[in-house]
């Protein structure tokens, strides 16, 4: 097997600080947003009827028997509120778990964008795998805050009728 030659090494090298570049700017311009913005309904953070409030991603990939292993980001950061457990179950401790699973999602969607710059320094099928390494990162969580959010949902509601 021939040598890694050194300019494979320093576009490796370049991209891993890159992407942690882009994971932790990504994470604290999220962490900087209030509360408020994730508390009201808007229309990009909406579960779908199809998800049928999280069970759909239960059944897809069941999520229950990963999900535990993935890394709250707000023990990297030290900032931020951790979704590991519930902080309480009133209806308001819920409400703002349910919020802070979509920073958690609009921070996971907002890490997938920059992919597309690694074609500038990378050759294009390395790029490729840049996006490919976007998606697949990102999505596990994607999924987690979406499937507890739509737990949680279904809990508030029917608490509310």
């Amino acid at each position: 097997m021939p040598p890694i030659s050194l300019p494979v090494i320093w576009t490796v090298c370049i991209d891993i600080f890159a992407w942690a570049f882009f994971h932790v700017v990504v994470a604290v311009l999220c962490l900087k947003l209030p509360l408020a913005f994730f508390l009201k309904d808007r229309i990009w953070f909406r579960l779908f009827v199809w998800e049928k409030s999280g069970k759909l991603w239960q059944r897809l990939f069941r999520v229950k028997r990963w999900k535990g292993r993935l890394i709250d980001g707000t023990v990297i950061l030290k900032k931020g509120y951790g979704k590991k457990k519930l902080h309480g179950t009133g209806i308001s401790d819920l409400k703002v778990f349910a919020a802070e699973t979509k920073r958690a999602e609009l921070t996971h969607w907002l890490s997938i964008v920059p992919a597309p710059l690694f074609f500038i320094w990378n050759p294009v099928w390395a790029g490729w795998v840049m996006i490919l390494y976007a998606v697949m990162f990102n999505l596990p969580f994607i999924i987690v805050q979406r499937y507890n959010r739509g737990r949680i949902d279904a809990i508030t509601l029917s608490t509310n009728r």
